[in-house]
């Protein structure tokens, strides 16, 4: 959506609206990597703004969370049994801020939350298809038949999955990239090749990966890859 450029400078908290008229008057504000000029219009998603040679904050009060979730936690809100949840690792005290889908108790890994409620809906929507790449050790033989199963599709009790991307990391350790939601789907898949998994970890989720983090260690995003996403969110392209 087109609005004048002091308007979303304002938005963004940069500064008050007349303030910003101010800030493009001084050729501190980029559009599209020309300097911008008063009463030029722009698309805050679309269009690259830049201030000071740098990208405009995130939107006052939509927050956006990555945690490395380690295992041993719940993928919730809250938990009715007194068990710690994701948000306990997290620095926000009554906000109300939701994991963009779910990583099981035992599984950890890249978990993105926010509270952007029309993100998330872009992100778990199965027309987006979303790319998620786990890597997960099992119990059996990663042969070339079960891997080239993987890639096939494999019948579960609701049905067939989409072909996967499937390679063999170590000799007990696989990476699995899907683009389905489904409740355990790989938990699940590795059963249904009579494979038992030891250990699950989601090292990718829409782009965004595990890089500088420790288990239990989170961040906000950074500018580029929110802008990524909020892309996503307006014009409902894949990832």
């Amino acid at each position: 959506m087109q609005e004048r450029l002091q308007k979303i400078l304002a938005q963004h908290n940069v500064a008050s609206r007349r303030a910003a008229e101010q800030l493009i008057l001084a050729g501190r504000v980029l559009l599209n990597g020309q300097v911008a000029q008063l009463g030029d219009k722009a698309d805050a998603v679309e269009d690259e703004i830049l201030l000071d040679g740098k990208p405009l904050p995130p939107l006052a009060g939509l927050r956006y969370f990555l945690l490395y979730k380690p295992a041993g936690y719940i993928t919730s809100a809250h938990d009715e049994r007194g068990r710690r949840t994701v948000l306990d690792l997290l620095p926000v005290d009554g906000e109300r801020l939701y994991p963009v889908g779910r990583l099981d108790y035992a599984t950890s890994g890249v978990l993105l939350l926010t509270n952007d409620g029309e993100l998330t809906q872009a992100l778990l929507h199965p027309k987006g298809e979303i790319t998620k790449v786990y890597q997960c050790a099992v119990k059996g033989a990663l042969t070339i038949e079960r891997l080239r199963q993987l890639e096939q599709g494999v019948l579960l009790d609701d049905g067939w999955t989409a072909p996967a991307k499937a390679c063999r990391l170590k000799e007990n350790v696989l990476e699995l990239a899907i683009h389905e939601g489904r409740n355990r789907q790989v938990r699940r898949m590795m059963a249904a090749l009579g494979l038992e998994v030891i250990w699950l970890k989601r090292v990718s989720f829409a782009g965004l990966t595990l890089q500088g983090l420790r288990p239990g260690q989170w961040r906000e995003l950074t500018a580029p890859e929110l802008d990524r996403l909020l892309r996503l969110k307006a014009c409902g392209q894949n990832i």
